[in-house]
């Protein structure tokens, strides 16, 4: 679709990419609103309206790019956020969004209790516009946008407001994310982009980039992942270790650019593909990368954060966690990319693989 060759060639604008609405019929995921995004480049993905805009399926030509539980897409649950309560609609996909108050795992203090990884993937967008792009007149972008809102009386009262966009012939997504404070009081502020990679995209021997100080999670003495001397910016084959709820992650301080920009993202030769994740050191600072490598559930992820996920009751003890005064917005931009000329490939290895 770089090309031209389609001009006189179509009537439809949908024959060549665009953004489609529907509602799921069937299984787990009955009623759930989603809209599907084909950028014209062999990207598409699916869009969970009903699941704060999350990502879930991403396809690139035949290879899928995302990993996917066994539960795949499902309704919200409101109510979900006590202890671990949050794995029980945890589909996987993409990308799925982790705050907007906390980060990390259950816990309860004087400031209340919260559920793993916060409420705001289990509320519902208010769909804001869909706008489809039209090539027939030299318009090639699209764009979907909603708001989400986590709130409650008495506060916090914190809005997302969302746009995935994207250009017919350019094998890219875009987020632009708003965090709005919609009540009369400072929020306590943690977002987290849990970005989920599986096969084919990751196999064994795909290379996993990133760069900055890295530490292993507290809590895993006995790591076989995150140690010095284990080459864990490769992918290994599927570990008995990781089975059940084996799985290691390191918070990174990524490295920016000299642009303030932070790369990321894998290669695999096998395939030909690679995939960069871009995103502003500026507005989030910090990168885990979660490996689980159990038996059928193969799947490393890139999460950039505010924080890393260590909760807010930490963050808060490590004077760390970030207040949102009343009526203050605070903006977050991240760009997948999925590279497949080899010149390119080549550039982006040079620049970013340590």
């Amino acid at each position: 679709m770089a090309d031209s060759t389609w001009k006189n060639k179509i009537c439809n604008p949908a024959q060549v990419g665009g953004i489609e609405t529907s509602v799921i019929d069937n299984g787990h995921g009955r009623g759930t609103r989603i809209a599907w995004v084909n950028t014209g480049t062999g990207l598409r993905y699916k869009v969970v309206i009903d699941r704060a805009m999350d990502v879930a399926d991403a396809f690139y030509n035949q290879h899928s790019l995302a990993w996917l539980s066994y539960l795949g897409v499902t309704p919200p649950e409101p109510f979900s956020n006590r202890g671990a309560d949050w794995l029980r609609t945890f589909g996987g996909g993409l990308l799925v969004t982790c705050g907007l108050t906390h980060t990390g795992g259950p816990e309860a203090d004087a400031y209340g209790e919260r559920g793993l990884h916060g409420q705001v993937s289990n509320i519902p967008a208010e769909i804001e516009s869909v706008i489809q792009p039209d090539p027939l007149v030299g318009k090639m972008e699209m764009s979907i946008t909603g708001r989400i809102k986590q709130t409650q009386l008495f506060g916090p009262n914190l809005e997302l407001r969302r746009t995935i966009s994207g250009k017919i012939g350019q094998a890219t997504l875009t987020i632009h994310d708003e965090v709005i404070n919609r009540g009369n009081t400072p929020a306590p502020h943690m977002l987290l982009y849990h970005f989920n990679f599986g096969w084919p995209l990751i196999d064994a021997g795909t290379d996993i980039i990133w760069q900055g100080e890295w530490r292993s999670r507290e809590g895993e003495p006995n790591n076989i992942i995150f140690r010095e001397g284990n080459n864990f910016r490769k992918c290994p084959s599927p570990l008995t270790e990781h089975n059940g709820t084996g799985e290691e992650a390191a918070f990174i301080n990524v490295t920016p650019n000299k642009a303030g920009q932070c790369i990321c993202g894998f290669h695999n030769s096998k395939i030909g593909v690679a995939l960069t994740l871009r995103f502003q050191k500026e507005q989030l600072p910090w990168l885990t990368n979660w490996q689980h490598w159990g038996e059928g559930e193969y799947v490393t992820g890139l999460e950039p954060g505010t924080n890393p996920p260590i909760g807010q009751a930490k963050a808060r003890e490590q004077g760390e966690l970030i207040y949102i005064a009343p009526g203050e917005c605070r903006t977050y931009d991240l760009e997948i990319e999925v590279l497949r000329d080899e010149a390119v490939i080549r550039d982006f290895l040079r620049n970013n693989l340590s």
